[in-house]
């Protein structure tokens, strides 16, 4: 059940939980691609951090300060988490 607007995604399960927790497009991708091959195996994290949904709001401020994000001051922490996952996609 690929979707038409990305590239194919061959656990389309494993590719929407990730997501769900907090993983970049391209992340989720190669992970549940990589889980869908049997000669690989990947771990499901590659790096320490927990989701953006655990970090508290000064922390996600924090964040998006050093990333230099425009209007952080007025964000909720959804809008946090919506932003820094946005500049995260684009690099």
């Amino acid at each position: 059940m690929a979707r038409n607007d990305r590239p194919s995604i061959k656990d389309e399960e494993t590719y929407e939980s990730l997501r769900e927790d907090g993983y970049s497009k391209g992340a989720a991708a190669r992970i549940a691609n990589a889980q869908a091959n049997s000669s690989q195996n990947p771990s499901k994290k590659g790096g320490k951090a927990p989701p953006y949904e655990d970090w508290t709001k000064d922390e996600l401020y924090d964040r998006a300060q050093e990333l230099e994000i425009e209007g952080r001051s007025d964000m909720t922490k959804d809008e946090l988490i919506d932003a820094l996952r946005d500049q995260r996609d684009a690099d």
